[in-house]
């Protein structure tokens, strides 16, 4: 098995690009034209190991966007745990196993005590349409606030709360949205703001006849920009939602799993209390498991109107590859490595910040990044085309990364937790090889 924080040695270089464009017409002919690829020259990949990915062609790259594989790509426990139990047996969770209530006690100890029960999906797309299901049985209610560039899933549920990939036409009626906490324009006054902001999203709903039904929110806005606003204003928030008789639900499908490094949860970096927390990617580490965990007082009345079975939900596989998550996660202090690691490169980024007048704002918290190309230059270029020609270019010198926010032009930095400061200057010195040519 290859280092987890050494390079992938690289192999002959033997598929030809044509090979490659063969293979994206194939993909076109089988997939249809919905799917789309990352970069302007699509990665062929065939390996990975800890931070680091291989291409068909033997070229290694730096994985400084992926947080699917949370403690690293193939990681060897995680694997080994898969493959055991998948030797034994693999079923749902209408027969008793162990293995499927060892892993929720131990997820559980990663959560404040309010929280003591757990439900499994596949993804985190079904863990938020089923926490909807519940907040609305819990509220009584039907209205939902989120952000006005949010992604929460690809249900039909959750779609129509994702306006960050459909646009604010999906949002359904009874649904409102807010702007995020931006805390980069107007001094961060719009962050400041985000509580009132819930506040008006309320009273419109009940002025309408909508009784709200609950606040979704991604604890990192991920795809509206990546913010972390102030821990009053998110309370604040979160206490006119509870006075309204609705539901909190934390989306921690892209911010947990110690990904902040101060806290498991990125709702904990805000001392919220939240109703539902829901889960899904770093989860598994790139093996399909999904889940929510939730209070007994909202979970209750659900379980009084209604059931639930999801049958490769929370299978014994699955909650064995959770489990070897959690260990690698204790065992090589990966929480503490995203805090010091992502401090490191912080600071780092913000040294470049300051060579490059493109770079706006550096934000993060842990091991997750939001670099915002700002208007300075007088090229004409757009913001959304420069940023995706910088990441296209990353990419060709051998490091990934993305973008997002409602204009295109936010860097997307969250790698996996094992990211080392030697991963973290490869990084930087890359992106100061491509400034410094503008």
């Amino acid at each position: 098995m290859p280092s987890l924080t050494q390079p992938i040695a690289s192999l002959p270089a033997e598929p030809s690009i044509s090979a490659d464009r063969r293979l994206m017409e194939r993909r076109k002919a089988l997939l249809g034209p919905v799917y789309r690829a990352f970069y302007s020259e699509p990665v062929h990949l065939v390996s990975g190991s800890g931070v680091w990915l291989r291409d068909a062609h033997g070229n290694t790259f730096l994985d400084a966007y992926n947080n699917v594989p949370s403690v690293g790509h193939c990681h060897p426990h995680v694997v080994a745990a898969l493959a055991t139990q998948a030797a034994k047996l693999n079923t749902h969770t209408r027969y008793l196993s162990e293995v499927v209530l060892d892993y929720v006690e131990k997820l559980l100890r990663t959560c404040p005590s309010a929280l003591k029960h757990a439900m499994f999906t596949c993804t985190g797309s079904e863990a938020n349409d089923l926490a909807l299901r519940i907040a609305q049985h819990a509220s009584g209610g039907t209205g939902v606030v989120i952000t006005k560039f949010a992604y929460h899933g690809a249900t039909i549920a959750t779609s129509q709360l994702s306006p960050g990939d459909g646009g604010a036409s999906i949002v359904a009626p009874h649904d409102r949205t807010v702007d995020a906490p931006d805390t980069y324009r107007n001094g961060g006054n719009g962050a400041d703001d985000f509580a009132e902001s819930v506040r008006r999203a309320i009273d419109s709903m009940t002025e309408n006849g909508i009784k709200p039904a609950a606040l979704l929110i991604d604890s990192a806005f991920s795809s509206d920009g990546i913010f972390f606003p102030k821990p009053q204003v998110m309370q604040k928030a979160a206490a006119y939602v509870k006075a309204a008789g609705a539901v909190l639900i934390a989306d921690e499908v892209q911010a947990g799993f110690g990904r902040f490094g101060n806290a498991m949860w990125g709702f904990q970096h805000y001392g919220l209390e939240p109703d539902i927390v829901t889960l899904g990617k770093p989860m598994g580490a790139g093996h399909p498991i999904g889940g929510l965990i939730v209070t007994p007082e909202v979970i209750g009345s659900f379980a009084a109107r209604s059931g639930y079975f999801n049958t490769f939900g929370g299978n014994p596989v699955a909650a064995a590859v959770g489990i070897a998550v959690l260990e690698v996660i204790e065992s090589e202090s990966l929480m503490d490595n995203a805090r010091t690691v992502g401090a490191y490169l912080g600071s780092r980024l913000r040294q470049l910040q300051h060579r490059h007048p493109i770079i706006g704002d550096v934000r993060n918290c842990g091991l997750y990044f939001g670099v915002e190309f700002s208007d300075e230059s007088q090229t004409g270029q757009s913001l959304a085309s420069a940023t995706v020609a910088f990441v296209n270019e990353m990419r060709r010198r051998g490091v990934l990364i993305s973008s997002c926010g409602p204009e295109g032009n936010i860097l997307k930095i969250r790698p996996p937790l094992p990211f080392s400061q030697a991963n973290a200057d490869q990084l930087v010195e890359t992106m100061d090889g491509i400034l410094s040519r503008r």
